[in-house]
């Protein structure tokens, strides 16, 4: 039976556990980029309009599991790069679950043990995601596709055009447009929106003159009758 504590489970997980999991694994590319002379890199986290941008993160009004890292160049660039870079994310989330979970085991974790359990299980679950070379739903290859492609084909990307790691210039180019479509879309909807007042405006002052022209007429035929 689903209960009160299993709902109470759920919004842990969805809103604490998951987002800090997903930002650790995106926080993987974010390091070995690093050590590899990055250039421009920047940390998106949630979704929607830039509440602000703060050094390489970049947060979004909508805050939930959607974050990505994206970055224009790299001065070091190779096989074995690019190998580490999309392997950062698979050993942010495995080391240290294997070292909580070794903490676990042993005893020496004994508090809040169902939510570290919990937060182990969605690390796990991403390094297997991540490991398994396999395309997700839109098409694009998984990190572990990645590897497999570069270290036997030596391909940078799997049979895609597209990056697998977007360009930060880009990304804000694509941002900066889509707040312009908004706000022309907005602009349009208030002169829609004024126009229509306007027009509301005009038909009850029709309205208004043909009622007192109505009054007025019957004043006088009023008039008429009673001379």
């Amino acid at each position: 039976m689903f209960g009160l504590q299993d709902l109470i489970s759920l919004v842990i997980s969805a809103f604490i556990i998951l987002p800090v999991v997903i930002f650790l694994r995106e926080l993987g590319y974010v390091i070995t980029s690093a050590v590899f002379g990055v250039v421009n890199p920047r940390l998106t986290i949630g979704s929607g309009p830039r509440v602000f941008k703060f050094w390489i993160f970049d947060v979004r009004r909508y805050y939930h599991l959607y974050s990505w890292f994206s970055y224009d160049d790299l001065k070091r660039k190779g096989k074995f790069v690019y190998v580490l870079i999309y392997a950062g994310p698979i050993l942010i989330n495995l080391v240290p679950a294997l070292v909580l979970n070794a903490l676990i085991a042993n005893d020496v974790i004994t508090e809040y043990v169902t939510f570290w359990n919990r937060f182990l299980f969605y690390q796990f679950y991403y390094v297997l995601f991540d490991v398994v070379p396999m395309k997700t739903i839109n098409g694009m290859p998984n990190n572990g596709m990645v590897i497999y492609e570069m270290l036997r084909y030596g391909k940078r990307v799997d049979y895609n055009t597209d990056p697998f790691i977007p360009s930060t210039t880009e990304v804000e180019e694509e941002y900066q447009e889509e707040m312009e479509e908004i706000e022309e879309q907005i602009e349009e909807m208030e002169e829609a929106t004024e126009e229509m007042n306007e027009a509301d405006d005009g038909q009850e002052v029709r309205r208004d003159s043909k009622e007192d022209e109505e009054d007025r007429k019957e004043r006088k035929m009023g008039g008429m009758e009673n001379s």
